[in-house]
C-alpha cells in the first residue's frame, strides 16, 4: 500500500487530467495496454472498488500498490504524456512537483538495486524468472521469491561466463561457476583493487550457502521458509553484486565498441587515402593500376599498386 498524501494525490490528478473519469488521452484499451507493461492488471476486479472509470481505477491503484510500483508507473505516465503532448500549457511547477513525488516513491524500495535484476539476453525463460523475482520484492514478499532468485542468479552468471568465453557445464554448481568468472575478471585486468577482488571472492562462499537456502528454506520444496529479514538481506546482497557486475560489463562493452568504431573509421580513412594516392600516381606516371575498391581490399591497400600492366620500365610503388 502506498503512502501518497492528499496533497500529492491532488497534484497527480491535476497533472494527469483525471477530471470526468479520464486519465490523459487513454482509451480503456490503451489504458490496460499501458499498465500491462508494468505488470499491473488494471482491468482486474480489485481495481474497480471505487468504480470502473479509468480515473477511479487509477485512484484504487494508488491505494493498493506499493510506493515503488506507483513510482515506476507514474514515471511512465509522465513520459507518455510528454511524448503525446498531453500536458499542453500545464504549469511547469506542477510537473516539477510531480517528478519530486515520483522520486520519493521510487526511493522507498526494500531492495534499492532491484532494477539490476533484469534479463540481459533475449530469452523467454530468463525474462519470466526475472519478472517473478522483481514481483516478489514489489509485493514485499522476499521470502517467497528466494527459489526464483536462485534460478535468476544461475542464469545470469552462466550468461556472463559465456560472454567472457568461459566454458561451463550444467553439472558445475553456481558457486564454482562464479569462482571461474571472478578469476577471469582478475586475469583480464577488470578488477582494479585487491579489496574488490576479496569482496567478489567472498560471494563464492555466499552463493554456496545460497544452494542450501534454495533447497531447504525456500518454496522450491515443501520447506519451512526463511524469515522475512534474512530473505531481504539475501536479496540485497545478490542485487548489489549483480549491479556491480552489470555496470562493469556495460562500461567495458562501451569502451570496446568505441575502440572498434575508431578502428573502423581509421581503416576507412586510410583506404580512401591509398585509393586516391594510387589513382593520382597512375595519372602522373602513365601506369595502369588495379586501383578500384574491391581490388584494393583484395590485394591489400598499397600492395595493389605493384600490379602493373604494360609499364616499361616497371616502377616500384609503395
Amino acid at each position: 500500500m502506498s503512502d501518497l498524501s492528499g496533497s500529492e494525490r491532488r497534484k497527480l490528478e491535476k497533472l494527469l487530467n483525471m477530471g470526468g473519469g479520464y486519465v490523459l488521452n487513454f482509451s480503456d484499451r490503451t489504458f490496460g495496454d499501458f499498465f500491462s507493461d508494468y505488470r499491473v492488471e488494471i482491468d482486474a476486479e480489485r481495481y474497480k472498488a471505487r468504480g470502473t472509470s479509468k480515473a477511479n481505477r487509477m485512484r484504487t491503484f494508488w491505494e493498493l500498490d506499493s510506493n515503488h510500483v506507483l513510482g515506476r508507473a507514474i514515471v511512465g505516465l509522465i513520459e507518455y504524456a510528454t511524448d503525446e503532448q498531453c500536458f499542453g500549457d500545464s504549469n511547469p511547477m506542477l510537473i516539477g512537483d510531480c517528478r519530486k513525488i515520483v522520486q520519493r516513491l521510487l526511493s522507498d524500495c526494500t531492495v534499492p538495486e532491484l532494477d539490476a535484476l533484469t534479463a540481459i539476453i533475449d530469452e523467454r525463460g530468463f525474462e519470466v524468472v526475472a519478472e517473478h523475482v522483481r514481483e516478489a520484492i514489489e509485493k514485499n514478499q522476499p521470502e517467497g521469491g528466494l527459489d526464483r532468485l536462485h534460478i535468476f542468479v544461475n542464469k545470469f552468471i552462466r550468461v556472463m561466463c559465456e560472454l567472457h568465453g568461459i566454458t561451463i557445464t550444467c553439472e558445475k554448481p553456481l558457486h564454482s561457476v562464479f569462482g571461474e568468472y571472478v578469476k577471469a575478471l582478475r586475469n583480464h585486468g577488470h578488477i582494479e583493487s585487491g579489496m574488490t577482488e576479496r569482496i567478489l571472492k567472498s560471494s563464492i562462499s555466499v552463493l554456496e550457502a545460497f544452494n542450501d537456502v534454495r533447497n531447504n528454506k525456500s518454496l522450491a520444496h515443501d520447506n519451512p521458509i526463511l524469515s522475512y529479514e534474512e530473505s531481504l538481506l539475501i536479496f540485497n546482497h545478490v542485487a548489489a553484486s549483480i549491479r556491480f557486475i552489470l555496470r562493469r560489463w556495460r562500461r567495458k562493452s562501451k569502451q570496446k565498441s568505441r575502440w572498434r568504431s575508431n578502428k573502423h573509421h581509421a581503416f576507412h580513412g586510410m583506404t580512401t587515402f591509398r585509393s586516391e594516392w594510387i589513382e593520382s600516381c597512375s595519372v602522373s606516371c602513365g601506369c595502369k593500376i588495379f586501383a578500384d575498391k574491391s581490388e584494393l581490399q583484395r590485394k591489400g591497400g598499397l600492395k595493389a599498386a605493384q600490379y602493373l600492366v604494360g609499364v616499361s620500365p616497371t616502377p616500384v610503388i609503395g
